[in-house]
C-alpha cells in the first residue's frame, strides 16, 4: 500500500476528521461570529453596516479560496493548502480577539473564509475521492454533520461565556483554545489523495470507462440554481442572533435559535441523502429550497418566539440539504476530480455571500428592520425554485 494512503486510516477516523475539520473551519473560524455580533456591537461599537461589510469580508475570503481550488488540478497542491487552511482557522480566530480595528477585523475575516473554503471544499473533495477509491457510498451526509455539530458548538459556547460575563474577546480566546483540540484530528486523518503514479493510468479509472462529464446547459442551471441557494443561505447565516436581539418579543432566543439551527443540521445531512435515494436528488433539493424559503418568510412576518425557533429549524434542515445534495451530486458528475468541481459550483455560492450581507446590512441600517432584506431573500430563494424545476423538465440524467 502506498506511503500516502495510510492502511491504518479507518473510515470512522476519515469521518471524525473531516467532522473537526468542519467544526474548526466552519463553525468557529467562520460561524462563531455569527452568535458573537450583537455583543461586538454591544461593547465594541460595531454598526449594522460595518457588522455586513465584515460578514461580506469572511465570504470574499471564501469566494477567493473557491477560486483557487477552482484553478488547480493537483491533489497533491490542494492537499498542502488544506493543511494550510487548517492553521489559517486557528490564526485569524485568536488575532479577533487582540484588536478592534475595522480594517485588521475584516482582513481577519477574509483570512477565516479561505480557511472555510479549505474546509467546506478542499477537506470535502478529499474525503469524497477517499471514500471512492476505497470503495465506500459516495455521500458526504456524515461528514457534512461538521457544519452542524459546528453551529451548535459556536452557539452553546457563547451561550454559556455570556453567563459567565465574558466579553466578546475573552470569548474569542477561547473559540482558538477549542480550535487548538479539533486540529489535530483535521490535520491527521483528513487523508491525502493518492499519488500518481507515473506512466499508468489512476486507479478510479481502471476496469472502467470515466463517464462523460454532464452538459454544458446543466452545469449553468446549477450555478444558477447554487448562487440562489447562497444567497437564501447567507442571511440567516450571518444575522439569525441579530434579528433577534433587535425585537424585544425575541431578545432571549437568539442563542437558542443558533443552538437550533445546528441541532437540526445534524441529523438533516443523513435524511437527505434517504430522501434524495427515495425520489432523486433534484426533487429532494426542491424540497430543501422550499423549506429555507418558509425559513426566511416565517421571521419577517412574525416575532412570535415559537415561529422564530422553527424558522431556526428550517433553515438547519435545509441549508445543510441543499449543500450536501449539490456537492454530493457534483463531485459524483466528475469523479476524477471532485474538489475542482465543487469549487466551481461553489464560486456562484460564494458570489452570493459577498452580495447578501452587505446589503442586508444597508438595508437594516436604512430602515431599522431585517424584514426586507428576509423579504428578498424569500424571493431569491424561489427563483432558485424555479430553476430546479427547470433543471427536472429537462431531464438529464444527471440531475433525475
Amino acid at each position: 500500500m502506498h506511503p500516502t494512503s495510510p492502511p491504518a486510516l479507518r473510515p470512522w477516523q476519515v469521518m471524525l476528521g473531516g467532522i473537526c475539520t468542519l467544526v474548526l473551519t466552519i463553525g468557529i473560524a467562520r460561524f462563531a461570529y455569527t452568535p458573537l455580533l450583537p455583543l461586538m456591537q454591544a461593547q465594541a461599537g460595531l454598526s449594522d453596516a460595518a457588522g455586513g461589510w465584515l460578514a461580506t469580508a469572511n465570504y470574499l475570503g471564501y469566494m477567493s479560496g473557491a477560486l483557487l481550488a477552482a484553478s488547480l488540478s493537483s491533489l497533491q497542491l490542494k492537499f498542502k493548502l488544506y493543511r494550510a487552511g487548517v492553521l489559517l482557522a486557528l490564526v485569524s480566530t485568536l488575532w479577533m480577539a487582540q484588536t478592534q480595528d475595522l480594517a485588521t477585523w475584516a482582513a481577519l475575516r477574509y483570512v477565516a473564509g479561505l480557511s472555510s473554503a479549505a474546509g467546506m471544499l478542499l477537506a470535502s473533495g478529499l474525503v469524497l475521492n477517499w471514500l471512492m477509491r476505497h470503495g465506500h457510498r459516495a455521500e458526504l451526509g456524515i461528514h457534512f454533520s461538521g457544519i452542524g455539530f459546528g453551529i451548535v458548538v459556536s452557539g452553546l459556547v457563547v451561550m454559556a461565556l455570556n453567563r459567565l460575563s465574558l466579553g466578546w474577546a475573552a470569548q474569542w480566546q477561547v473559540f482558538a483554545a477549542l480550535g487548538l483540540l479539533l486540529a489535530w484530528p483535521a490535520w491527521a486523518w483528513v487523508p491525502p489523495p493518492a499519488a500518481p503514479t507515473s506512466g499508468a493510468a489512476p486507479a478510479a479509472s481502471a476496469g472502467a470507462a470515466t463517464p462523460a462529464p454532464p452538459p454544458v446547459t446543466w452545469m449553468r442551471l446549477m450555478l444558477a440554481m447554487y448562487f440562489c441557494a447562497g444567497f437564501g443561505f447567507v442571511i440567516s447565516a450571518t444575522f439569525t442572533v441579530a434579528i433577534a436581539a433587535r425585537q424585544s418579543a425575541l431578545a432571549h432566543t437568539g442563542g437558542l435559535a443558533w443552538v437550533m439551527v445546528g441541532l437540526a443540521a445534524v441529523p438533516a445531512v443523513l435524511a437527505w441523502d434517504r430522501i434524495a435515494r427515495r425520489i432523486g436528488d433534484l426533487p429532494a433539493l426542491l424540497w430543501a429550497f422550499g423549506a429555507q424559503t418558509l425559513s426566511v418568510l416565517l421571521p419577517a412576518f412574525s416575532d412570535t418566539p415559537a415561529w422564530f425557533l422553527l424558522a431556526a429549524l428550517l433553515y438547519g434542515a435545509s441549508f445543510i440539504g441543499i449543500v450536501s445534495l449539490t456537492l454530493a451530486l457534483v463531485g459524483r458528475a466528475f469523479p476524477a476530480n471532485p474538489a475542482k468541481a465543487m469549487a466551481r459550483l461553489t464560486l456562484s455560492y460564494g458570489v452570493a455571500q459577498v452580495l447578501a450581507p452587505a446589503l442586508a446590512g444597508q438595508m437594516a441600517q436604512a430602515s431599522g428592520s431585517y424584514r426586507g432584506a428576509l423579504l428578498l431573500t424569500a424571493g431569491v430563494s424561489v427563483a432558485g425554485m424555479a430553476l430546479l424545476v427547470l433543471l427536472m423538465a429537462r431531464g438529464r440524467r444527471w440531475g433525475a
